[in-house]
């Protein structure tokens, strides 16, 4: 077996998923979660079903021990020929040094911490997963993917903020982009769902969850990107107020006295759906809407309006246009916003089917008219297996 284990790591909870890489079958997956409570929880699926515990979960060492036990006692089994060949890990920020998968060392380690102030509340619990990940298996390769690899490839005109370039250079302030790995699998699934060579394909991406970006890639290159230096700028999000006048935070400051951390407070965690409607979840949102909540009618008329306006700038951007694909849980499960985010593009050659836009498939799957110039897809994100294929590829 070539197996890969995944490891996505958070502060105080990991996912993993074990894939074959030969099939790309996923063997097992999990998530253990409350590290640090009193009671943690750990979840473990494989073909026979799902086996949830509760126990104390002091730290991510302990946490993978809680792993290990589960494949132990539920399968399949990690050891001999059956090991991992390899642990992919999930990194947010790589900052400008990293633009392709590595595999970690001592002076690896040391660059995340060190690109810590640019994620503080993602690179140090990625880093946290790294090492406890090392103890639980020390003997075979560890690969870092980053969330910004992908956008590296962006020009200097896409990724400079127009600021003093010295204080800029000084204190590492650009354009990064997020949500990589998943715009680089979509893209490329996009490009084979229409049968055309990546080379030749431009795509927009619309990453649309909790979080949300999008994403300009021509020829399988990302060429730009809605979030900046932290993944705040760019789209109406859950929580996130995406693009906003940098003018609001000093006039709050001056009529509130609110300060640094609670304007950032308030930008990444009480804006966005909930900022505008008291809920962050676009289900609630459009379930609100459809009750006759005003709030949440004009919630959802912001959120496609600035998706139609990242659409067409990149439209512009490209010049030429193969598919715009919609992804990630918004994306992937919500007729309405697809809908609303690209009605009236009829003129730049882009017509959703309503029918095929309406459909229960959750699959890959083409939800434009035959006339349309531009393919619009629904393709589902899978970045625990972008993650295993770019491991595997270091290897």
């Amino acid at each position: 077996m070539s197996a890969i284990l995944v490891i996505n790591s958070g502060s105080s909870s990991f996912k993993y998923q074990l894939i074959e890489m030969d099939t790309e079958v996923v063997l097992a997956s999990g998530l253990v979660e409350r590290i640090g409570d009193a009671t943690g929880t750990t979840r473990h699926t494989t073909a026979a079903g799902t086996i949830a515990r509760e126990l104390a979960i002091a730290d991510h060492t302990a946490g993978f021990a809680a792993m290990l036990e589960a494949f132990a006692v539920n399968g399949p089994y990690l050891t001999g020929s059956s090991a991992p060949v390899a642990v992919g890990h999930r990194v947010v920020h790589g900052g400008k040094r990293f633009f392709a998968p590595t595999i970690v060392n001592d002076l690896v380690k040391i660059n995340i911490e060190d690109l810590a102030d640019l994620a503080p509340l993602h690179n140090p619990a990625n880093l946290e997963g790294i090492e406890a990940a090392q103890t639980a298996f020390p003997s075979v390769p560890h690969v870092v993917v980053f969330d910004t690899a992908f956008h590296q490839t962006l020009p200097a005109a896409a990724y400079l903020y127009a600021i003093d370039a010295e204080l800029a250079e000084q204190h590492r302030v650009r354009r990064y982009g997020f949500h990589g790995t998943s715009h680089k699998f979509v893209s490329e699934a996009a490009a084979a769902f229409l049968g055309t060579a990546l080379e030749e394909t431009n795509t927009i991406v619309l990453h649309l969850g909790n979080g949300a970006s999008a994403c300009a890639v021509e020829g399988g290159r990302s060429v730009e990107t809605s979030m900046g230096m932290t993944p705040l700028e760019g789209l109406v999000m859950g929580t996130r107020s995406g693009d906003i006048d940098p003018a609001v935070l000093f006039h709050l400051h001056r009529k509130t006295g609110m300060d640094l951390d609670q304007l950032d407070e308030l930008l990444n965690r009480r804006s966005g759906l909930l900022g505008l409607t008291g809920r962050g979840d676009m289900r609630d949102v459009i379930s609100a809407a459809g009750r006759g909540d005003a709030a949440a009618v004009t919630a959802l008329e912001v959120y496609t309006h600035r998706l139609k306006a990242y659409v067409g700038s990149y439209y512009a951007q490209l010049g030429r246009v193969d598919a715009i694909v919609f992804t990630a849980g918004v994306g992937e499960n919500t007729a309405l916003i697809r809908a609303q985010a690209l009605s009236g593009l009829e003129g730049l050659g882009v017509e959703i089917d309503p029918e095929l836009n309406a459909s229960a498939d959750r699959g890959a799957r083409r939800i434009s008219t035959t006339a349309s110039r531009v393919a619009v897809l629904v393709i589902p994100t899978n970045e625990e297996l972008e993650i295993a294929r770019q491991t595997l590829s270091v290897l």
